[in-house]
């Protein structure tokens, strides 16, 4: 070893360094002049607590003066104050924090924690001051005030002060591009973004201006359901009321304390984007939560607010760490444990909140194993089933997490047992418990309730229940219950038909002597020469229905996996899934419309001659047939319409001139 010792940094360099580099705004500088502030004032209480101070403490204040003339800006506090002594030690030494040393000497004797810890903040005030100014009285017996300044070099003086009132006052002379900072309602929305909730009056021109009270460290049983509202409606005007929120506060296995929303979903969110603000001893730090939230509950709003977080020096940034993972597990598991309750013991409220919740809990379930083990026994699913549950009232339930024994608690009141039915939504596990004996290990499925709603019908007519697989989420969803459900199997109600839905007497057909081919054969070959489609595959079934007018004459089916094959290309291409050519036409054989046009056309087909007006008038009809069908699986683009909308005219010709005969 040739040499051992201690690395000297010279204010030249260093404050450069703070002026320009530490913090990424300048209005940072009044958040950290005023959480100085809330500390000394904070320190005052915990000597007096102790017995070191006999005096009267009044009332804690924090007072704001703009002098436009003078160009400055001062932020007094009736705080602790400081001697000449304190002065040189915790200013004159960059970086050297007093908060330390104070907590250590005076722990437990405060219920409001020391903000400062860095012992960098009060040079922030250089990013946008000339000159700055202390003038500041100890609460010591007999101290003497002192006046200290500098500006922005290594230089200081420090003298005598003429100060006759306890406390400190920051004087900053603003810097010429900084003027803004002189105007009222600037310093009034810093005081509001940054020192809102902390606990002690902030006034500008007498007037105070921040809120104080910061709910989140609330007793729950202090807060009313008015309060957890109106404190959402603060932080988020004109949005919709919250489905429900929980509130935490514990100190095990972290520090956290805060109130978190589960908001009304809407088109315009970005649920990509944070929107639960972040809090550092009830001083705002960040929008930004994304290192500590899990990215599936990004939508959900609120605060939080902990000790534990590690900031990087400057408190605009997180230092991502294991901390903040286990952090953010822990948040997770406890709005898991949530929704498992409200599940269990509010089940109609929680279908009532599942149209916004669901989206995200299934992507919590895609990326997060742990939560996905939580609950992946409570994601419900609307169905055609006639279910007997009730939907709750619009109330929204106020969920409490307690540091006593980190128990849940529900203050909000039960909703009323004469509530209108809602839509049903059921488990899956509910869903294969119901249909063992008629489908067992089956599950059928619609992703569009709208273009889907004939083969929904056909399903439902033959007692068949079906699940609506249909947010946006629900495509990658089906894979993931699959994979989880291995025995299981998921079919879409438009990719095949369950024999169940069939009529199963094709051997009692009449086979007609002159063709030797039955009626089902027949009406197939009819199909197959009007489309002329070598890649289409046509049957012929009879669909099963009380009403064979009520079911639809022909509908396309795309088997499962071709359709998956599809929709994949698709996905990797970023492109739209083209309908492939290869598809199922499944002609109702039942249908009296394709009975009538066997009867019709039966005659030509078997005499073999040129194509009479009859024949022309089959050939539209079946192509109209098929054409309605295709409507339920793809859109037509504008050549395609404009076609359909020529034989549709063609054939009512048709048959108008059969009629008028």
């Amino acid at each position: 070893m040739l040499e051992q010792g201690t690395i000297s940094i010279h204010t030249e360099n260093i404050f450069p360094i703070i002026k320009k580099s530490l913090y990424s705004d300048h209005q940072i500088f009044l958040r950290e002049l005023v959480s100085n502030a809330v500390d000394a004032i904070q320190k005052l209480k915990m000597v007096s607590r102790a017995g070191d101070y006999a005096g009267d403490i009044g009332e804690p204040e924090i007072e704001i003066a703009i002098d436009k003339d003078k160009k400055t800006l001062s932020i007094s506090d009736n705080g602790i104050g400081m001697t000449a002594d304190e002065v040189k030690k915790y200013i004159n030494q960059v970086a050297f924090s007093s908060a330390e040393e104070f907590i250590h000497k005076y722990e437990g004797k405060s219920d409001q924690p020391i903000i400062g810890h860095f012992g960098l903040g009060f040079y922030s005030s250089f990013m946008v001051a000339q000159k700055v100014e202390i003038d500041t009285l100890s609460y010591q017996e007999g101290a003497q005030a002192v006046h200290w300044s500098c500006d922005g070099s290594p230089a200081f003086t420090l003298e005598e002060s003429s100060r006759t009132t306890r406390g400190t006052t920051i004087i900053l002379s603003l810097q010429g591009e900084e003027e803004e900072f002189l105007e009222s309602a600037r310093i009034k929305n810093l005081v509001k973004t940054y020192c809102d909730f902390l606990p002690v009056p902030i006034k500008l021109d007498g007037e105070v201006i921040n809120k104080q009270k910061a709910p989140w460290r609330e007793s729950p049983s202090n807060l009313t359901q008015e309060d957890y509202l109106e404190f959402y409606r603060y932080l988020y005007p004109f949005q919709e009321e919250p489905l429900l929120w929980v509130h935490l506060n514990t100190d095990y296995p972290f520090i956290i304390n805060g109130i978190l929303y589960f908001p009304k979903m809407r088109p315009d969110v970005d649920v990509t984007k944070g929107q639960i603000k972040l809090f550092c001893n009830q001083v705002f730090v960040s929008d930004n939560c994304e290192e500590i939230i899990p990215q599936f509950l990004m939508p959900m709003r609120g605060v939080i607010d902990s000790t534990d977080i590690p900031l990087n020096v400057s408190r605009s940034a997180l230092q991502g760490d294991r901390t903040v993972r286990r952090i953010g597990d822990y948040i997770a598991k406890k709005v898991g444990d949530r929704l498992k309750e409200l599940f269990r013991d509010n089940r109609e409220q929680y279908i009532s909140a599942w149209k916004d919740l669901g989206t995200f809990v299934k992507f919590g379930v895609l990326n997060d194993e742990k939560f996905k083990k939580q609950i992946e026994d409570i994601i419900v699913f609307r169905t055609t089933a006639k279910l007997t549950e009730k939907v709750a009232t619009e109330t929204p339930v106020v969920e409490v997490q307690s540091s006593d024994g980190d128990a849940w608690q529900d203050v909000t009141p039960s909703p009323s047992s004469d509530s209108a039915p809602s839509a049903p939504y059921t488990t899956l596990k509910e869903y294969l418990e119901r249909n063992k004996e008629r489908n067992e290990n089956r599950v059928f499925y619609s992703t569009d309730e709208t273009t889907q709603a004939t083969y929904i019908e056909l399903h439902k007519n033959q007692g068949l229940e079906v699940l609506f697989m249909d947010s946006f989420i629900d495509t990658h969803f089906i894979n993931f219950l699959e994979r989880e459900y291995q025995d299981v199997k998921f079919t879409r109600v438009d990719s095949d038909l369950d024999n169940t839905l069939l009529e199963q007497d094709k051997d009692k057909e009449i086979v007609d002597p002159k063709t030797n081919k039955t009626r089902s054969e027949t009406i197939k070959e009819l199909f197959e020469k009007s489309l002329n489609k070598p890649k289409l595959n046509i049957r012929t079934e009879a669909l099963k229905s009380d009403d064979p007018q009520g079911t639809p004459p022909a509908i396309v089916l795309l088997p499962e996996i071709l359709r998956r094959l599809r929709e994949m290309n698709a996905m990797m291409q970023q492109g739209t899934a083209e309908f492939p050519e290869d598809h199922i036409l499944l002609v109702n054989t039942a249908h009296p419309l394709i009975q009538n046009l066997a009867n019709l056309n039966q005659g030509s087909i078997i005499q073999g001659n040129g194509e009479s007006s009859t024949d022309r008038l089959v050939n539209l009809i079946c192509q109209h047939v098929y054409d309605l069908a295709l409507m339920s699986q793809k859109g037509f683009d504008a050549e395609g319409m404009k076609s359909f909308v020529e034989r549709s005219n063609d054939v009512l010709t048709k048959l108008t001139e059969q009629a008028s005969k």
